[in-house]
């Protein structure tokens, strides 16, 4: 068994991978550029939604409270009008990228940890690389892109949005594993 301590090198340098990886896919190669469409009439929507007066949190249009609503006629006739939306609101002003930053590496952070216990419990030091590349970059594609594929299919996040996003966990992922197979205790 290894202990988790001796991969403080792998942890540090796989969160910096992803963060300076995510940097370039997103800002650099602008591969996201198409996940959000505009409304047809932001000014529109804005307005309605301003009255509301929503505090910051997710809503759903129509949200029926249980599911014996559900099958209440109103309730279908409003999924059958449309719209059917999934809305997020975040708080009034800019976003705060420096926040957002620090949490995205604290997030890199925590799966590379994660990756450290589940290949620190499982190999033994002098693994050859490409078993522990495996076993990291399995567990670190789990860890950026096991979440993603639900809200494709609960949240209705589109199809082409939620390849982009596993295609960004397929990059980090790799990007860890390379740095616990390259620094594995021999």
């Amino acid at each position: 068994m290894v202990s988790i301590a001796s991969l403080w090198l792998s942890i540090l340098l796989s969160a910096v991978l992803v963060f300076v990886l995510s940097s370039i896919i997103h800002m650099a190669l602008r591969f996201h550029r198409h996940d959000y469409r505009p409304l047809p009439d932001e000014e529109a929507a804005r307005a309605a939604l301003g009255k509301q007066n929503l505090a910051p949190g997710q809503y759903a249009i129509p949200c029926p409270g249980d599911m014996k609503q559900m099958r209440e006629p109103d309730t279908i006739r409003k999924y059958q009008e449309g719209p059917v939306a999934f809305l997020t609101v975040l708080p009034p002003g800019c976003v705060k990228m420096r926040t957002k930053l620090v949490e995205w590496f604290a997030f890199s952070i925590g799966i590379s940890i994660f990756v450290a216990y589940l290949t620190s419990r499982t190999l033994t030091p002098g693994t050859e690389y490409l078993q522990v590349f495996r076993v990291a970059g399995t567990s670190a594609l789990l860890g950026y892109g096991g979440a993603l594929v639900w809200g494709g299919i609960w949240k209705g996040v589109p199809r082409a949005n939620v390849w982009r996003d596993l295609f960004d966990a397929l990059v980090y992922a790799l990007a860890t594993a390379g740095a616990f197979a390259g620094f594995w205790p021999r």
